[in-house]
């Protein structure tokens, strides 16, 4: 980029949000910002990951001191939220196009907490076995290994979790019909974890966005937009897009 070009403040601000110094609102601000400048997105990535590999250089050649180890863990963090959040950004970019699409797939690692970290999920120990099982292939070997649990718990949060998870999972083998189920299932389930709601409701926004349900859609994703957690941002893009549509 030229000199007299660049956008030294957005740079700054990049810098900022990747040691972890701006506000909720400031990292709200700087990702409406970067959606429609695909330079800067990709300036961000970079300099996510090139501060990983230094940090992780200095810690090899030097006893490593907690608080370094805790910066190499955030750096670690903004860049997968830097990978998954890319591929949210490459759509919201043409929100106002016809190329507007729901997310390709659930990420069943990794999720980006409320104040834009990615984090990953404290999940039971089924549920990380049941991950584990499907990221290796075998789908419907995860699936029965949830359904099971379904039938051996009570607690509304485990079964939510656990519904959850399955249809993730379904979303991500193109069984988006039985994914929707899966998801309003959790809904009507009772618990405290707002995290955990918000979560499903910006999944079944997006699949009932894949099977052109859009103003169930709408609805799902405006309750994403309320909770004003990790996907409030992202929600709100959509919802404008699909405004136009």
């Amino acid at each position: 980029m030229i000199e007299s070009n660049r956008n030294k403040d957005l740079e700054n601000r990049i810098e900022q949000y990747i040691d972890g110094k701006l506000t909720a609102q400031q990292v709200d601000e700087l990702w409406a910002e970067l959606i429609n400048n695909e330079y800067y997105l990709d300036y961000m990535k970079s300099a996510a990951n090139l501060k990983k590999i230094a940090e992780e250089r200095e810690i090899e050649t030097k006893q490593p001191k907690e608080n370094s180890r805790k910066h190499v863990m955030l750096s670690a963090a903004a860049a997968i939220l830097l990978m998954i959040g890319s591929a949210f950004i490459f759509n919201l970019s043409t929100e106002t196009s016809e190329m507007l699409k729901p997310i390709s797939s659930i990420e069943l690692d990794y999720y980006r907490s409320a104040d834009g970290a990615a984090t990953e999920q404290a999940e039971s120990d089924v549920v990380r076995r049941a991950i584990s099982t499907a990221n290796s292939g075998e789908v419907a070997a995860a699936l029965n290994i949830l359904n099971s649990e379904l039938e051996n718990t009570n607690s509304n949060y485990e079964r939510a979790e656990l519904l959850i998870t399955s249809g993730s999972i379904l979303y991500n083998t193109g069984e988006f019909s039985e994914a929707i189920e899966r998801f309003e299932s959790a809904l009507n389930l009772e618990h405290s974890d707002m995290m955990l709601l918000e979560r499903n409701y910006w999944y079944l926004g997006n699949a009932y966005f894949q099977v052109n349900q859009l103003d169930e859609a709408k609805v799902a994703l405006e309750k994403a937009f309320e909770l004003n957690g990790a996907y409030s941002r992202v929600a709100q893009s959509y919802l404008r897009a699909l405004s136009t549509r």
